[in-house]
């Protein structure tokens, strides 16, 4: 919301500086985004009088003229403009000025050998409109010399205001003033309503479409003129970025700018019957001003009358109906539209409007009858004709809400002591009314206020939160207790052991697109109404992110990517915490070693996977290596870690070529998908661990080579010896594994470590050979036997 501080002073009676508006602006709430004054480029520019103006001799083109400045001898200037001749009144830039056009900085040339002491400029050359057929004319009265912005008005600085959706009121140039002379900036000036002189009956007006549109006024104009708006009101819809375009056009956006009240006006002569509020027909199109045609459903509410569409009711109007120079009478339409019908129309049709910001906030609902009186004013005064009745259809929904108000609840609520004195004048300042209970009414124009609450926060706002004192929260004597749940530790845990072993955090987005959900199996939620089509779907998995990322650092010369999230995935029944791990190019970097770097395998995604899980406190021990990951992944190359056949507790592996191709990534890259939610509970035992003890003895290690079907995983058959005899029995690991010579067909030979752990005496023999048969036994089981 942008606004000149001349604007806002239409409505505000203040001597506050610019300064002042500014600190008062963020102190109520309204963000201030940027300021600027459009002069300040201006600055070297002056009115300057053409003295002489001759043929260039070297150019049919070109003229040299003699340009007064209003000080000093008259300079010299080369101009090709048509329009430049002895005694017009125009703009010059000085040598030193820059052309906001185009950056220029101006200086003393010889143009085809005759010297310019500066440029003459149009309205395009200075940004003040698309004009470049010839220079700027002034009135022949102008002050020579003045500086251009001081005579132009263009010296008043542009504030921008950043309105949050619950301050519909502020989306106009009084609501903002309201507010800052409730402040203390100044007073509010009375709102001048002079209706016009009425004659004749209004345009034929009727909903049939009450849910979209409660209420609809109209009012005709006849006989109007419509040419170029006033230069006070165009100077004003320049400097807030709106492009000046006829007087009738201009008041409407004018009054919603100033006073948030959207408005249109129909070429009366283009419509035919009675202007009809009802929904669309199924398949019904409408070409809208921004030159784009619309197919609407029955959900839309919208304007027409006998020959079909003409409005997409209170978000923008039809071209076929619009208004030009030849326009003669016209219809004023001030409507009130329900927000959600707007909301809802505007997503939809992915259609966004000044009117449609303010109308889907919630306009005054009480301020039809003098909006529209405001703008039959303006047309009439700027455009001539004569006004008739208004028609007035519906009803809009102005029911005055009340609250019983506790002036202690500043306090208690707000944390700020007022006296009550105080917070009935800041009330009534903003619009409310107070009784002498405390009972307080809504003004029509909140629409976000809804209970005491809001009350207290209106007063605090402008009381100055600021001045809320810092109090702290009552604590427990002692040391504090955590607060972090088991969840938090847990992921806290993880991300630690994660950047321990190399991994780097990465954030990314929850919302994915259709294409990077595909591989995934897609998404189970859409959004109705994304940022962008990039981030339309809920993720299905963490890796889209993480691969996303990884391409972009990889094509960014990052030659090693590890990464690594903790997050959600977003599935048909739940959200379920995740963490899922990226791994890509190399491992490790080439040299004089290894030569070559070396890329990242299934078994490094393992590793991880496995570290990871044992810091999360799964039984790493008694996990199973089964099956394959799933479609993301490589078949062959990937594998998931189970605690039984049914519960999943991570996938990793290599990712399936056809799933790098949808993220233009090449070459290998491993992932890891660990299932937190699917981690075992911690049992409570009740009572703490006895502190550990070192085994007095030392440990004693046997090695055994098994002839296994080739088929066979390894860990299976660690896992079977590890548990041939628990009570000795401390380790098992895979040292070697071996096919060729000596080993049949069909099968390899496994070689494994086994760790005993003697108690109170060493082991003999006897009891070795004990434990060794029981191995073997084990083992047998699976199909392995001893190699000779």
């Amino acid at each position: 919301m942008k606004f000149t501080l001349n604007w806002l002073k239409e409505h505000l009676e203040t001597t506050a500086s610019l300064d002042d508006v500014v600190e008062a602006l963020t102190r109520v709430g309204l963000e201030v985004e940027g300021v600027e004054n459009p002069g300040e480029k201006l600055a070297a520019f002056r009115v300057a009088k053409v003295l002489t103006a001759e043929r260039h001799p070297q150019a049919d083109k070109l003229q040299v003229l003699t340009v007064d400045t209003g000080e000093g001898a008259p300079l010299q200037v080369v101009c090709g403009a048509p329009n430049a001749r002895a005694g017009l009144v125009g703009v010059l830039g000085l040598p030193g000025a820059v052309v906001p056009a185009n950056g220029m900085q101006l200086k003393v040339a010889a143009v085809r050998g005759v010297e310019s002491n500066g440029m003459m400029c149009s309205t395009r050359e200075l940004e003040l409109g698309d004009d470049h057929e010839g220079i700027i004319e002034l009135p022949a009265d102008a002050p020579i010399g003045m500086p251009y912005p001081d005579y132009a008005g263009l010296n008043d600085a542009v504030i921008d205001v950043s309105i949050t959706p619950n301050r519909q009121d502020c989306m106009g140039v009084r609501g903002i003033a309201r507010d800052l002379a409730a402040a203390g900036l100044g007073t509010l000036k009375p709102l001048e309503v002079d209706p016009v002189p009425t004659s004749g009956a209004g345009p034929e007006v009727r909903i049939e479409a009450p849910e979209g549109c409660p209420a609809y006024f109209g009012q005709t104009v006849s006989g109007v003129t419509n040419g170029a708006s006033p230069d006070w009101m165009q100077q004003r819809l320049k400097a807030i970025g709106q492009r000046p375009i006829s007087a009738l056009v201009d008041i409407t956006n004018y009054v919603m700018i100033d006073l948030g009240r959207p408005l249109h006006v129909y070429d009366k002569a283009k419509l035919s019957g009675a202007l009809v509020v009802r929904k669309a027909k199924a398949g019904e199109q409408v070409l809208a001003l921004n030159e784009k045609t619309y197919t609407l459903d029955e959900s839309v509410t919208v304007i027409a009358d006998d020959t079909g569409v003409h409005d997409i009711g209170g978000i923008m109007g039809g071209e076929d109906t619009g208004v030009s120079e030849a326009t003669t009478d016209v219809v004023i339409e001030c409507a009130f539209f329900d927000p959600d019908h707007i909301a809802r129309t505007g997503q939809k049709l992915n259609l966004a409007s000044d009117a449609r910001s303010r109308f889907e906030r919630g306009v005054d609902p009480a301020f039809l009858d003098d909006g529209i009186a405001i703008a039959a004013r303006y047309v009439v005064d700027l455009c001539g004709g004569t006004a008739s009745e208004v028609t007035r259809a519906g009803q809009a929904p102005t029911t005055p809400r009340s609250y019983r108000y506790d002036p202690a609840l500043a306090e208690t609520l707000g944390g700020l002591a007022v006296p009550a004195d105080r917070q009935k004048a800041i009330l009534e300042s903003l619009g409310f009314t107070v009784g002498a209970d405390w009972n307080v009414t809504v003004p029509s124009w909140r629409r976000d206020v809804d209970g005491p609450a809001d009350l207290v926060e209106e007063v605090i706002r402008i009381e100055g939160i600021d001045k809320v004192p810092p109090t702290p929260l009552d604590r427990v004597p002692g040391v504090a207790r955590p607060t972090a749940t088991p969840e938090q530790k847990l992921e806290r845990k993880l991300r630690r052991t994660a950047a321990a072993r190399g991994l780097n955090e990465a954030v990314t987005w929850s919302f994915i697109s259709e294409a990077e959900a595909a591989p995934f199996g897609g998404g189970a939620w859409s959004l109705a109404n994304p940022i962008s089509e990039d981030m339309k779907v809920m993720r299905p998995s963490l890796l889209p992110g993480l691969l996303a990322a990884a391409e972009r650092n990889v094509k960014r010369g990052a030659s090693g990517v590890r990464l690594f999230e903790i997050g959600r995935r977003y599935l048909a029944d739940k959200e379920r915490l995740t963490l899922g791990v990226v791994l890509a190019g190399d491992r490790s970097a080439r040299g004089w070693q290894g030569g070559k770097g070396q890329r990242f395998g299934a078994f490094d995604a393992k590793a991880e996977a496995l570290a990871l899980l044992e810091a999360a406190g799964a039984p790493v021990a008694n996990l199973q290596v089964m099956g394959e990951a799933g479609d993301v992944y490589h078949p062959g190359q990937s594998a998931t870690l189970r605690l039984g056949p049914k519960t999943v507790l991570a996938a990793f592996g290599m990712v399936h070529p056809g799933v790098l191709k949808a993220f233009d990534l090449d070459g290998d890259v491993a992932a890891v998908e660990i299932y937190l939610d699917a981690l075992p509970a911690k049992r409570g035992s009740g009572f703490m661990r006895p502190a550990y003890t070192p085994p007095a003895l030392q440990a004693v290690t046997r090695d055994f080579a098994f002839l296994v079907p080739a088929e066979l995983a390894a860990g299976d058959l660690v896992r079977t010896v590890k548990g041939a005899d628990k009570a000795v029995i401390v380790d098992a690991r895979l040292f070697d594994i071996f096919t060729g010579t000596g080993v049949p067909e069909g099968q390899k030979s496994l070689a494994i470590e086994v760790t005993l752990q003697p108690g109170e005496k060493s082991f003999t023999d006897a009891e070795l050979k004990a434990v060794a048969d029981k191995v073997v036994a084990a083992a047998a089981k699976l199909g392995a036997t001893l190699r000779g």
